[in-house]
């Protein structure tokens, strides 16, 4: 009788197995990732390139220059700063609390890319003039026919495109990745 449940215990039907341990740390690990690396670029940027021509890294491929940008992407809306710094609080929380039930560590990965932009630029829209919850982002990287952007822009950006292929491949927030 005490073998049987010894081996009952340790087959795949254990709680340990049948629930396998959440991957909420690989979220967490990149938005605070993307979050460090967009704060301090920023403040490289405006250190650097405030007031200055455009630096061509990559002939006319790759620019840096410092844009401030008080709408969203394209730069629409800019009247609406408010609405936007609303709607980045709202998408931390949504992920912050998706990110409890998460086994997969690819959604783990996009989601905590689409955090640490959204809280990147959350930062931008809290902290800088004119005002909280009015600032203006930060963008700085320059490619020919499209508009400046920042590393936060990137990271949702790439988290998006990663959601969207673990979707079309079928694979579940809540399914262990294999």
């Amino acid at each position: 009788m005490q073998a049987a449940r010894g081996t009952a215990l340790t087959g795949p039907d254990t709680p340990a197995e049948a629930a396998p341990r959440p991957v909420t740390r690989w979220v967490w690990l990149t938005a605070v990732l993307v979050l460090v690396a967009d704060i301090v670029s920023k403040v490289i940027v405006v250190a650097t390139l405030s007031d200055r021509a455009p630096v061509h890294l990559v002939g006319t491929v790759l620019e840096l220059t410092e844009t401030r940008n008080a709408g969203a992407a394209f730069s629409v809306g800019t009247g609406a700063t408010i609405v936007f710094t609303g709607v980045a609080v709202a998408v931390v929380v949504v992920i912050a609390r998706t990110a409890r039930r998460l086994r997969s560590r690819g959604w783990a990965v996009a989601l905590g890319l689409l955090l640490g932009g959204a809280l990147g630029n959350l930062t931008d829209r809290v902290f800088r003039a004119p005002g909280p919850l009015r600032g203006q982002v930060v963008d700085w990287i320059q490619l020919p026919h499209w508009p400046v952007f920042n590393l936060a822009d990137s990271a949702i950006v790439v988290g998006g495109v990663l959601a969207v292929v673990l979707s079309l491949r079928g694979i579940e927030l809540d399914r262990p990745s294999r």
